[in-house]
């Protein structure tokens, strides 16, 4: 498992590598037209970080009820490791780059409802830290929280992203 993990660790970071690669070589380049084109990347990795944030609280849910070293137990881990470094960390780091250099093009960094976004996101992403950690809490079996628990940080994950859209999309200050 350790090896599949370091595997899948290890595509995720080229892939990474390669995709700001590439968002730097378009930044650099200016071709006409090349906002739309990052903002509909930037809106795709949106989607990718928050289905991922919102699908793991729920696997821990679940692996509150398997017993530690189970086989259920062990499924559960490996599900979650690849989850996050394979999809949500990824989409993490695209959203930032691809978002910090939309906001700086545009010039709505200026704006009260873009930083007003920017502390949800920066909240977001804190809750993506916790949720790294606990990922690594289960894989040695300390976990410390209730199903309720985590239940409760899924509510607050949609709460945050309910957010985020209304600022962006209303933008209402």
């Amino acid at each position: 498992m350790q090896l599949e993990s370091h595997t899948a660790t290890t595509r995720a970071v080229v892939a990474l590598a390669i995709t700001v690669a590439l968002a730097a070589l378009l930044m650099w380049w200016r071709p006409s037209g090349l906002y739309p084109w990052l903002k509909a990347a930037h809106i795709i990795a949106v989607i990718a970080w928050m289905a991922g944030m919102l699908y793991l609280p729920r696997l821990f849910v679940y692996h509150c009820d398997a017993e530690p070293g189970s086989k259920q137990s062990e499924t559960f881990k490996v599900m979650e490791c690849r989850l996050l470094t394979v999809i949500i960390n990824p989409a993490m780091v695209t959203t930032w780059v691809l978002g910090l250099w939309l906001a700086w093009d545009s010039g709505a960094y200026t704006t009260a409802w873009l930083q007003v976004k920017f502390v949800l996101v920066l909240a977001m992403s804190g809750l993506h830290g916790a949720l790294s950690r606990w990922v690594r809490d289960f894989a040695a079996d300390r976990n410390r929280h209730s199903r309720k628990f985590y239940r409760i940080i899924n509510e607050v994950t949609a709460v945050l992203l309910i957010g985020i859209v209304v600022l962006a999309v209303v933008k209402p200050f």
